[in-house]
């Protein structure tokens, strides 16, 4: 059963997620159409991100700890899967996204939807997971939120849905007409196909789900 301070973190840490993934959503509807992923976009495109799940994830978990409930070990994996994926979504954007964005990255709702969301529950994972048990081999989990989620770029790019005015992928490494295409390379953005960069996102995600694992083990290990 989860301590009373830890419960109460875990409260903030959700609270934090929750009103940050609102905020940022709607000031992204704000934004106009022709801001990236701006004006009726934005409905299309967070209906569908792990940004908006984990938001419901935390309320659902803050519901089960203000009512006491015991937090199932499934219930652990589905936010361990998600953890991971909003993991993906602040270092895509930190690393990958900001620096082709420049300045215009640093706006408010991606700040919160991208910095703040995927830190708070990164920590509210390790402050309530390490009162479960995650199977190393459920890691494999982890894989199949990006999955559906190129699958669903593809349609939109097939479909030319606009992300934003004339572009119709969501993120540079998953535009299927680029001159790398599917598996080609180049000497400039991309840089390489869509498959190479799916394949190295999925690496990474296992990556994460190990290490996010090795991390509970020794926590847990300290608390016993």
């Amino acid at each position: 059963m989860i301590g009373t301070k830890a419960k109460g973190l875990s409260l903030i840490l959700k609270s934090i997620v929750m009103v940050s993934a609102v905020i940022g959503i709607v000031l992204s509807a704000l934004a106009g159409a022709q801001n990236f992923m701006g004006g009726n976009r934005v409905l299309m495109y967070f209906t569908i991100q792990s940004n908006i799940v984990i938001a419901l994830i935390c309320a659902a978990g803050s519901v089960l700890l203000l009512q006491n409930r015991e937090i199932s070990d499934r219930w652990h994996t589905v936010k361990f899967v998600f953890t991971v994926s909003i993991t993906l979504t602040g270092v895509v954007f930190c690393f990958v996204l900001a620096p082709t964005l420049g300045k215009y990255a640093w706006n408010a709702q991606n700040v919160l939807t991208h910095v703040v969301v995927p830190i708070a529950a990164v920590l509210d994972f390790f402050v309530t997971a390490r009162y479960g048990s995650i199977r190393r081999r459920n890691v494999l989990y982890v894989t199949i939120p990006p999955l559906l989620y190129a699958i669903y770029a593809g349609i939109a790019y097939a479909a030319r849905w606009e992300f934003s005015r004339g572009v119709h992928y969501p993120y540079f490494f998953l535009n299927w007409g680029s001159p790398a295409g599917a598996f080609g390379f180049t000497d400039t953005l991309p840089f390489m196909g869509c498959v190479w960069w799916i394949a190295l996102i999925l690496l990474f995600l296992l990556g994460v789900g190990f290490a996010y694992l090795r991390i509970l083990n020794a926590m847990k290990k300290r608390i016993s």
